[in-house]
């Protein structure tokens, strides 16, 4: 399977989660991207078309090798700034990935700092 062909399934496949998946302003959308070094999430709401708060990877320091532990973080520092939003809960968007690996640590961070998936 070549890269172009890899890409399109991958957007096929978050088109059918995103038909299912809305935030709004009280349970806003957890949108994750996964570049093959960055992972970054934010807090969307889909009905005023706004962010209300983001996290990537390049905010986080120090915490070791690997890609899996700075997700993780990214989804602690996330919860963080939804408290501070005032949001309590979320719906996840894993963007046509897999629940797995690295968007997996995220929501675990993330649901380990109280925010609600």
């Amino acid at each position: 399977m070549d890269a172009k062909t890899k890409r399109k399934a991958r957007v096929r496949r978050h088109v059918r989660v995103r038909r299912k998946v809305a935030g709004s302003a009280t349970r806003p959308r957890l949108a994750v991207y996964r570049s093959n070094r960055h992972i970054y999430a934010q807090l969307i709401d889909d009905d005023a078309a706004r962010t209300l708060a983001s996290a990537s990877d390049r905010e986080v320091t120090g915490t070791g090798q690997g890609k899996t532990a700075p997700a993780k973080a990214v989804g602690e520092l996330l919860a963080e700034r939804a408290k501070q939003a005032g949001i309590e809960a979320v719906v996840f968007d894993r963007g046509g990935r897999l629940f797995h690996g690295r968007v997996a640590a995220l929501a675990e961070g993330a649901r380990e700092k109280g925010l609600q998936i």
